[in-house]
């Protein structure tokens, strides 16, 4: 499974927040008072303008994006912003000529602004001229019904489309699909793009689970149907109307951020905190009982299907089989350590490395092994869709008595329908829930810990 292709989002965004703090620092504190420039109005300004911007979608500026709607993103956000300032230098020195204020506002967004259109229209150019953060579409419709996307995606390559092929849905429906499917499959294309007036809802929901099983885009071309209870998203590419199929919060930057930092601080504060004294003592113990290294690492299967080194203690005595078998109840390969630390989940703390590295998160769906991943993606529907975020070291499904061994098709599904449910509803109060629901757990102990 290869990476996701250039974004926006993914990476000018994290520039464009730094750029934009550090421009309304630095102009505060140039152009204010030496008297009136301190840490609580960098606070307050930083903070404001974060509020605003994640209330306004300041950054919620994509490729398909217009210009009129990234000036009217600018107009609310200097408006509100510039009314906060003056609140509070009025509150903290009644006596500052209300001029600078304003010069203070307008000098930062304008150039927060110029950067922001500056960066826009670079990428639609670099699209345009060197084809470059291109996103591979194909169609699927009947030619009346989609000629007027084709006609989008072919005349405005700076928006940073690339059509592969359209798929024609008559004479023959079913066989256009089924090509439709093998193609997806076989070639590399990011993003699926459907007529729904030319499927029946059967059909469109046989498009559903194979993007959700295939790790695809899967987006739509409105009719009047209203058999759709989803609330899905809609944008406008140029002015025709694209539905999207799922919505997950950990798409935006400023969640992506926060849960980053979130996960730095909290595995700093393991690593230190308690890994820094627990690997000599359970090292000691580990190796005493069974030969072999003090930590086990393992293939899984990560964000947008990678494979990467996950990291555990030992709990087992070497064995061949540790890459392919599941740990089941009374598993003779178990040590006596080990079970110590798998009834109290402390052969997992080692994987607070792969947060900090970058490859897991505290909280997200549990990683599996490769060949067990390929074995439930063949077999269990939607599987897939949980590695459209990190994994994590433990999960809104294993709260809720969903982890351990998988000892039937049951086990896995709601697994699924859990990973997708936290996926869909994230927040970082959810991930803090699911912490505490963890630790809560581990110290009154589980049935399938072991």
């Amino acid at each position: 499974m290869k990476n996701k292709t250039g974004r926006y989002s993914g990476y000018i965004r994290p520039f464009s927040y730094l750029f934009d703090l550090g421009i309304l620092n630095l102009f505060s504190f140039l152009l204010f008072p030496i008297e009136f420039f301190s840490s609580y109005f960098i606070i307050f300004i930083s903070l404001s303008w974060i509020i605003i911007a994640l209330n306004v979608g300041f950054y919620e500026v994509y490729r398909f994006t217009k210009v009129v709607s990234i000036f009217n993103k600018i107009l609310k956000q200097f408006t509100l912003f510039t009314i906060l300032c003056y609140a509070f230098s009025g509150f903290y020195d009644k006596n500052l000529d209300s001029f600078v204020t304003l010069k203070y506002t307008m000098s930062a967004i304008f150039l927060i602004s110029a950067n922001k259109l500056f960066i826009y229209y670079f990428l639609r150019k670099y699209r345009s001229l060197y084809g470059g953060n291109f996103r591979n579409v194909v169609i699927v419709g009947n030619d009346k019904n989609v000629q007027q996307l084709e006609e989008f995606f072919t005349e405005n390559p700076d928006y940073g489309y690339q059509l592969i092929k359209t798929f024609n849905l008559e004479p023959d429906r079913k066989a256009a699909i089924q090509e439709c499917f093998s193609f997806v499959k076989a070639d590399l294309v990011d993003e699926i793009y459907c007529s729904m007036c030319d499927l029946t809802d059967v059909q469109i929901n046989s498009f559903i689970d194979f993007a959700d099983n295939n790790l695809k885009k899967l987006k739509f071309l409105p009719d009047n149907k209203e058999f759709f209870t989803r609330n899905l998203k809609l944008d406008y590419y140029g002015y025709i109307p694209i539905v999207s199929l799922r919505s997950i919060p950990l798409d935006d930057t400023i969640n992506q951020v926060i849960k980053r930092v979130f996960d730095v601080v909290f595995s700093i504060i393991v690593i230190v905190g308690v890994l820094s004294w627990l690997i000599p003592i359970l090292g000691f113990f580990i190796k005493l009982e069974s030969k072999g290294p003090v930590f086990f690492k393992q293939k899984r299967n990560g964000l947008n299907y990678h494979e990467f080194n996950c990291y555990k203690f030992r709990s087992m005595t070497l064995n061949e089989i540790a890459d392919i078998e599941q740990v089941s109840k009374n598993d003779p390969r178990i040590t006596k350590t080990g079970r110590f630390m798998r009834k109290t989940s402390i052969d997992e703390l080692p994987q607070f490395v792969n947060v900090l590295l970058g490859d897991m998160s505290v909280v997200g769906p549990r990683p599996h092994m490769v060949s067990h991943t390929e074995m439930y993606a063949r077999k269990i529907d939607k599987f897939m869709v949980r590695h459209f975020v990190k994994p994590g070291i433990t999960g809104l499904a294993q709260t809720n008595g969903f982890r351990g061994e998988v000892e039937n098709d049951k086990d896995i599904i709601y697994r699924v329908k859990y990973d997708i449910f936290y996926m869909e509803n994230w927040s970082l109060t959810l991930d803090l829930k699911i912490i505490f629901m963890t630790l809560y757990n581990a110290f009154k102990g589980e049935e399938k810990a072991y």
